[in-house]
């Protein structure tokens, strides 16, 4: 098992061009988790742009990404004093998987917020859950999530009703939280439509993220919700607060919803 630097490195080919092995350590089934190609994007538009941190990202999930070699091209929009703007598009085999907006910043890592809500509440670290057995291989194997119980129900058959996940997470291997592990968290709990009664896959059609602010060391805590599930879809916003209880990262996707059980 590499480190996370390794799986989401990328190498400039060219200008506006990078080469990336995607890994198959960060997939469910061969088929890639969103918030793992987001870092990888995030990674090349960070190389391009000498800026340190993506305040934005608006990414479109076109088709499946699978393990093996693909491309990175960015092409800037704008290049200001303050922030880049770039188009960044994941290619595998010459066919766009992924197409993102990325804007390009760097956040101040003391500052202080003039206003901020309260983090959710999560029970104790001992007092949560994992869902899976001890780790095989894929995106199990390189997550530490420690769940909710009360949002776990429907791994019994007893789906609470309501769209919500609610998780402790850190990288199974040493690895403080950075800009770009938190393009990861923004995609890592289980589709909060699980506990409506769906189950199968919930593929990602859109998702923007918003980088906050600079994370501390130690656990993230990740608090996902939705609004509406309906005519096959559902939406799903993710809030992510470090270990100082601040809001790191924030985002929102779009999806199409797994099937109601019968």
């Amino acid at each position: 098992m590499g480190s996370f630097d390794e799986a989401t490195a990328v190498r400039r080919v060219d200008d506006g061009r990078y080469s990336v092995e995607l890994d198959a350590d960060y997939g469910f089934d061969q088929a890639l988790n969103g918030g793992y190609l987001m870092a990888v994007l995030a990674r090349a538009a960070l190389d391009a742009s000498g800026r340190p941190h993506p305040i934005s990202t608006a990414a479109n999930f076109l088709r499946v990404a699978r393990p093996g070699p693909a491309e990175v091209r960015v092409e800037s929009r704008k290049s200001g004093r303050t922030i880049d703007v770039a188009r960044v598009s994941l290619v595998q085999d010459g066919t766009p998987l992924v197409d993102a907006l990325i804007t390009a910043g760097t956040l101040d890592g003391e500052a202080e917020p003039v206003f901020s809500a309260d983090p959710g509440e999560l029970p104790p670290l001992a007092d949560c859950v994992t869902s899976d057995g001890p780790p095989g291989s894929g995106f199990a194997a390189q997550v530490d999530m420690r769940y909710d119980r009360a949002t776990m129900g429907w791994l019994d058959g007893q789906p609470s009703g309501r769209p919500e996940m609610r998780s402790y997470f850190r990288l199974r291997q040493a690895y403080d939280p950075d800009a770009i592990l938190l393009a990861l968290a923004v995609d890592s709990l289980p589709p909060v439509v699980l506990n409506t009664g769906a189950h199968g896959w919930s593929p990602t059609v859109e998702l923007t993220w918003h980088m906050r602010a600079v994370p501390a060391p130690g656990w993230l805590a990740l608090h996902g919700s939705g609004r509406l599930v309906s005519d096959g879809w559902f939406d799903e916003e993710v809030e992510v607060w470090d270990s100082a209880g601040r809001l790191v990262a924030q985002s929102r996707q779009i999806a199409r919803a797994g099937r109601n059980r019968g």
